[in-house]
């Protein structure tokens, strides 16, 4: 299928969507395969999303099995579940759960966040996206690692980038990957 066909273009802007990111930098490219392989347990590499994407040259063609792993991602059984969910006008959409927009806020603001089971943190915000957990219950977050994030929605499973833990390379990770967050709160 043609990469610049509509429904490829809505296909890719519900999945920043659901990331709260932009596919921009090498980065993002990384953290969305990273997130993949974390919610559907499917591999799909950052090279071969950079170039569905067009952030590098490729092909003008995108494989049947790529189309058919990114609707998994957003929770369809396959490709064509996903091009029947977006002919009944139900594509995109905004947010109405309750949300937390780091945009909205100002460097030392803090997030509580909980998931299932017994799970709980503290995050401050440090400016440009970025975020330390300062509390820590029954997570693998520890206090003191930082990470970034765009947008915090409760229910949903929250997406980090850059997460560095100690000496270790920075990874991507999802908190609350099952459920998502059982409880936002900003103070």
């Amino acid at each position: 299928m043609q990469k610049t066909c509509p429904e490829i273009s809505e296909l890719k802007q519900q999945i920043e969507e659901s990331v709260g990111r932009k596919m921009k930098t090498s980065n993002d490219f990384t953290f969305l395969s990273g997130a993949i392989w974390e919610r559907i347990h499917e591999n799909l590499s950052a090279s071969t999303l950079k170039r569905l994407w067009g952030y590098v040259d490729g092909p003008d063609t995108t494989r049947s099995s790529t189309l058919e792993i990114l609707s998994k991602f957003l929770g369809f059984k396959d490709w064509d579940g996903f091009l029947g969910h977006i002919s009944q006008g139900n594509g995109s959409d905004r947010v109405t759960k309750q949300h937390i927009k780091t945009d909205d806020l100002k460097v030392g603001d803090h997030i509580s966040v909980s998931w299932k089971p017994n799970r709980h943190c503290t995050f401050r915000f440090l400016g440009e996206y970025r975020f330390i957990v300062e509390q820590s219950e029954n997570s693998k977050l520890k206090v003191g690692n930082t990470f970034r994030c765009a947008l915090f929605i409760l229910g949903e499973p929250l997406y980090l980038n850059d997460l560095v833990q100690g000496n270790e390379p920075p990874v991507a990770f999802v908190v609350g990957n099952k459920d998502g967050l059982c409880e936002l709160k900003q103070r």
